[in-house]
């Protein structure tokens, strides 16, 4: 069965040249021309990976994402301007779990699409996970007042559920599964998308902060990751 794939995005051009390369590579893909379109497609069908640019008419990416994130931690790909830092970094905070760069190779793009959808399809079935090996035979790990659940891919923080993306979870485990292991940036790009990391930090930067903010009493201040300058982050919860 054909994996299904939301693209969501109002230039024609690119919704013509991207849907048909897509599905060449065996993809389902249905596209909507702007945010408000993108919501309802979205609310009448199932899919495995959603692909949102940032800029559209009527509702725009950040909002749709939003919305997404309100009933289902479906991988979500964010399309932004070549030099839009900005962008990218709110369309992460509130959800995004990858970003394509304007202009972009239909290569590039089937390659993130691939990752993306291969990292998800081990998280829902965690037997195939490439973390498994790694875990501790305990699947629910306690660090003062958090709770994670490994088999159940939830954490709970002062007895509330978090509110963690499949990647913020991915992180999670991959951090309280090796305690006190550093990890540069590079080696959690690798494993958590699965994929070569190229040097953009923004990426890393963001997920860690989002993180950190719902596992953290301060954020600004962590107590379970901490960061060492200029190598990584390792985890620190006892």
């Amino acid at each position: 069965m054909a994996y299904k794939v939301l693209l969501v995005e109002d230039d024609t051009q690119i919704v013509e040249m991207l849907q048909g390369y897509l599905e060449k590579e065996g993809y389902d893909v249905t596209a909507a021309l702007n945010g408000v379109d993108g919501l309802i497609r979205f609310g009448q069908d199932h899919f495995d990976l959603v692909i949102v640019d940032i800029m559209m008419p009527q509702l725009d990416g950040i909002e749709v994402i939003k919305q997404i994130r309100n009933q289902s931690a479906v991988p979500v790909i964010i399309m932004s301007a070549k030099d839009g830092d900005v962008d990218k970094a709110i369309g992460l905070g509130f959800g995004a779990d990858d970003y394509i760069a304007k202009p972009f190779s239909l290569i590039e793009v089937s390659a993130r699409i691939k990752a993306m959808i291969r990292r998800a399809t081990m998280y829902s079935n965690p037997e195939t996970s490439v973390l498994q090996d790694q875990a501790p035979e305990f699947k629910v790990l306690n660090f003062g007042d958090l709770c994670i659940d490994l088999d159940n891919y939830s954490a709970r923080k002062d007895e509330m559920d978090l509110k963690l993306t499949a990647k913020e979870f991915e992180i999670l485990k991959l951090f309280a599964t090796n305690p006190n292991r550093v990890f540069t940036k590079a080696q959690i790009y690798r494993w958590i998308w699965n994929d070569e990391y190229y040097g953009d930090e923004n990426v890393i930067n963001v997920h860690i902060r989002r993180l950190r903010e719902k596992i953290e009493d301060e954020p600004s201040n962590p107590r379970y990751i901490k960061t060492l300058w200029g190598i990584g982050y390792k985890w620190d919860g006892q």
